[in-house]
C-alpha cells in the first residue's frame, strides 16, 4: 500500500504522530480508530510501518481506501453461502436478481449497466444461466444482432428462495455493528460511491 495522496503533514500536523497509544480509549491511533477492546487491524499495522520509514507522509486516505479494499477482499474469500449452495456465483447473482427487481426484459447492454460490470463478463454469465436454464433469450424482431433476457420460472424461483437466506448471512456478517452504526456506514459509503461514480465513472469487471 502507498499512501492515497502523498501529501506531507503541514507543521503542526499530529496525522504523522499517531500512536497505539489511544487503543485503549478507542482514540485515534497508527492507523486510526482502534477498534473494540482495542483491536488493531491489519491496516493499522501497515500504516505504522510506513511512519517509521516514511513520517513525513499523511496516511490517513490509506487508512480508508486500504480499509475498504481489504473489507471487499475479506467478504469476496468468505463465499456467500447461500449463493454457493445454490451453485451461483455473486456476479451469476447480480444479473438474475437484475432481471427480477426490473420485472421486463433486459438486453445484454442493458444488464452490464445495471450489474456494473463489461459486455464480455455478462455475455459469459448469461450464457452459463441460459444453459442451466435460468435465463430465457428472445431475439429482437427488427434487428437480429439485439437479444433480450429475461428470467425462466426457474430463474425467478431460484432468487426468491435464495435472496431471503443471502440477506440472513448478510446480517449475521454485519453483526459486529449495531443498527446506527449500520446506517451511519451505509451513509457515509453511499456519500463516497456517489463522488466516485459522478468522478470516475461506474467501474466495470
Amino acid at each position: 500500500m502507498t499512501a492515497g495522496n502523498g501529501r506531507a503533514a503541514a507543521p503542526g500536523d499530529d496525522t504523522g504522530g499517531r500512536t497505539a497509544a489511544g487503543a485503549a480509549t478507542g482514540q485515534p491511533v497508527a492507523g486510526g480508530v482502534a477498534g473494540r477492546g482495542g483491536a488493531s487491524d491489519t491496516v493499522a499495522a501497515v500504516v505504522r510501518q510506513w511512519h517509521a520509514v516514511r513520517p513525513d507522509i499523511d496516511t490517513g486516505p490509506m487508512e480508508i481506501i486500504g480499509r475498504v479494499n481489504r473489507c471487499a477482499a475479506l467478504l469476496q474469500q468468505a463465499e456467500d453461502a447461500p449463493l454457493r449452495r445454490a451453485g451461483l456465483t455473486r456476479p451469476e447473482f447480480d444479473v438474475l436478481g437484475t432481471l427480477r427487481r426490473t420485472g421486463h426484459e433486459l438486453t445484454p447492454g442493458e444488464i452490464a449497466r445495471e450489474t456494473f460490470s463489461s459486455g464480455a463478463a455478462v455475455t459469459k454469465r448469461l450464457k452459463q444461466l441460459t444453459e442451466r436454464g435460468l435465463v430465457e433469450r428472445r431475439g429482437d424482431d427488427r434487428d437480429r444482432r439485439v437479444a433480450h433476457l429475461r428470467l425462466t420460472e426457474a430463474g425467478r424461483d431460484l432468487v426468491d428462495s435464495v435472496l431471503p437466506e443471502q440477506l440472513l448471512y448478510e446480517t449475521a456478517v454485519l453483526s459486529g455493528l449495531d443498527d446506527r452504526e449500520q446506517s451511519e456506514l451505509a451513509a457515509l459509503l453511499g456519500e463516497l460511491l456517489v463522488q466516485l461514480e459522478g468522478r470516475l465513472g461506474a467501474p466495470r469487471g
